[in-house]
């Protein structure tokens, strides 16, 4: 019997957020999350204290459904508070919605492209929660704002309630665009929310940031097929081609071959943790700039940026040692500049004169002859290089007296956990300050794999 083939997912067949946003919404809903967060200060919502609170709520005559609500934005503001910072304590969210919020200070970098191209106006098509409108809009531009999920265009209308220049429209984006362009076909329910939307001024510039993730009544599954997001990336390339100045946010896993010629493909990392990677066409992208990777610090560092006018695959050729070049320091790029595919690039401008070269040309760890700072690559001392056999790593740990192990890996399946356990089995534990902590690297070179154990530098 013929078996047909599972249908592909796709983040427009998901169902509508299923976050309690009306009982908050009230004007007492409201009141009372406000005086309830303000309540518990800086340390804000712990799930340890979540049961205590919501008996006292109770007890003061408050409705279940009022409780809830309330106890699940105050939880969403705690988790927003590293995404949005002070932001988030006067913001109402969805599940979905914060998951996919930009970071403001991300956010910011976007609507700052839009400023600086002289665009005035913006449709954030997909808002969501309206992280990035409220950016766009502290930058006084005007914002149009459409959000197809009745609970996620709920809470954006009150997080853009301070920008008198920013609008929520309950619509689908792209029936919502069809519509103000008058297209043919645009008619029906979906239009029909974009109650005025033909005949309005069209919008300069667009920003999206399309749903990934396919939304269901058993839960939620990531979708990698840029023509499974909503809406599909061939229809921020068809409004790209009308030239206007269009941005779009996608995950940092897109894939190479996904990228459309003639924009530029930006991916971002906060903190050395990737967060996006953005595409940025006609007046929004630089000239020279096909790809870069924009490194944010967790600290007071300001960004730093490495770009290349060069296509994809197109980087210089750099020094490939094998094991045997695996000496002096090791350096591992941060994780933007290895998805930007700008590894050759990094070693070819800082490292060059200090022997930089890949160990495999398949493996993003490089190695120098000597140290180097670099905002785009942590760097480490070499100690030891050890082939990768359990048996004689279990040896060293024992023979060297180790009794804290960190393990990094690049191009080995193994799990660092579960190889930790095997390697500390029998070593117990010591009191603070005694025993050996180290870091090992665990990587592949060609046919070898080996083990590195590693310093890290200053």
């Amino acid at each position: 019997m013929a078996t047909s083939s599972p249908v592909p997912s796709s983040a427009a067949a998901s169902t509508q957020d299923d976050t309690a946003l009306a009982p908050v919404l009230t004007p007492g809903g409201w009141r009372l999350l406000n005086a309830v967060g303000a309540s518990l200060g800086a340390a804000g919502y712990r799930e340890s204290e979540a049961l205590a609170l919501s008996t006292r709520l109770r007890a003061e005559g408050h409705a279940p459904e009022l409780v809830s609500a309330v106890l699940t934005q105050l939880k969403f503001r705690t988790q927003a508070a590293a995404k949005l910072g002070p932001f988030a304590a006067n913001m109402l969210f969805t599940r979905a919605g914060l998951e996919q919020a930009t970071r403001m200070n991300v956010a910011a970098l976007h609507a700052g492209r839009f400023a600086s191209a002289g665009v005035r106006s913006v449709a954030d098509l997909g808002c969501g929660i309206g992280a990035d409108a409220m950016a766009l809009a502290a930058l006084d531009l005007q914002v149009t704002a459409v959000e197809r999920d009745e609970t996620v265009a709920a809470a954006a209308t009150i997080n853009l309630m301070p920008f008198p220049n920013a609008t929520v429209v309950g619509a689908d984006a792209v029936q919502w665009l069809a519509a103000m362009d008058g297209a043919p076909g645009a008619a029906g329910d979906a239009a029909g929310s974009a109650s005025g939307a033909a005949g309005e001024a069209r919008p300069e510039g667009f920003w999206l940031d399309p749903a990934r993730r396919m939304v269901s009544s058993s839960g939620s599954a990531r979708v990698f097929d840029p023509e499974a997001f909503s809406p599909p990336l061939s229809f921020v390339e068809r409004l790209a081609e009308t030239g206007a100045p269009v941005g779009v946010k996608l995950g940092p896993a897109l894939p190479h071959a996904s990228v459309p010629a003639g924009c530029e493909a930006q991916w971002v990392s906060v903190a050395g943790s990737l967060t996006e990677a953005v595409l940025w066409f006609n007046a929004l992208a630089r000239p020279r700039v096909r790809r870069s990777a924009l490194v944010l610090g967790g600290g007071e560092a300001g960004p730093a940026e490495l770009s290349s006018a060069a296509d994809f695959g197109d980087s210089p050729t750099v020094d490939v040692a094998g094991v045997q070049g695996l000496t002096g320091y090791l350096y591992e790029p941060d994780p933007a500049v290895i998805r930007a595919g700008l590894v050759a690039d990094l070693i070819d401008r800082e490292f060059s004169g200090s022997g930089g070269r890949l160990l495999d040309e398949h493996i993003a760890y490089f190695c120098a002859d000597s140290a180097r700072d670099s905002r785009f690559a942590t760097g480490y001392r070499v100690l030891d290089v050890m082939p990768y056999k359990v048996k004689g790593l279990r040896r060293w740990v024992k023979e060297t007296g180790v009794t804290r192990l960190d393990i990094k890996k690049r191009g080995v399946d193994v799990t660092p956990e579960e190889l930790r356990r095997l390697l500390m089995s029998g070593q117990g534990k010591s009191g603070k300050g005694s025993g050996r902590h180290t870091t090992l690297v665990l990587t592949r070179i060609g046919e070898d794999r080996v083990a590195v154990e590693v310093e890290p530098l200053p």
